[in-house]
């Protein structure tokens, strides 16, 4: 079994973004995971759970703090995300990654620590765009989706794979302090 831990923006917002995704036909990213901005790939979560206590108490010890989601950004051509205008989030990600422990080869894989960049995916040519359709979610996204919003982060989800590239929520972690 796989998991990953992600933030969820608020619902009313979600919603949107689900909305927005679904305008494109040939993308099923809303079929592989709720819209999020993911904060510890799958790499060194097993199924054994073992790991789920060290998530917990490394999530007691932090605040909760303010996140802003911001302008459309790009991986290349394959990938459209909206930007996310916090340090926290990656100081969150670290601390996580340090306490779970995966292999160099797996840090590498999912693109974390130094190459950990904080985004909430919206279309990606791996689950089914074009990047002509890339380019014009872009630009609808620009107005579609603004303002974006800054909201307050009370807690992380833990995400379980119950079919191949299919996640759904498996359980909320709260955060430590409220700011």
């Amino acid at each position: 079994m796989k998991y990953f831990i992600g933030i969820t923006p608020p619902d009313e917002y979600k919603e949107k973004i689900v909305v927005f995704r679904d305008r494109w036909s040939s993308s099923y990213l809303n079929d592989v995971a709720e819209p999020h901005i993911t904060v510890k790939a799958q790499g060194g979560l097993h199924g054994d759970l073992k790991w789920l206590e060290k998530v917990r108490q490394t999530c007691d010890s932090i605040q909760t703090f303010s996140l802003t989601l911001s302008v459309p950004g790009s991986f290349g051509s394959e990938v459209l995300f909206l930007s996310v205008e916090t340090e926290k989030v990656i100081d969150l990600h670290r601390r996580l990654v340090n306490v779970i422990s995966p292999s160099q080869e797996l840090v590498d894989r999912y693109f974390e620590m130094d190459k950990y960049h904080p985004h909430l995916t919206l279309g990606q040519t791996n689950w089914g765009l074009k990047e002509t359709e890339i380019h014009e979610m872009e630009m609808l996204a620009i107005n579609e989706l603004a303002p974006y919003p800054t909201f307050n982060v009370h807690f992380v989800r833990v995400y379980k794979e119950v079919k191949p590239n299919q996640y759904v929520p498996f359980v909320d972690i709260p955060l430590g302090a409220k700011c």
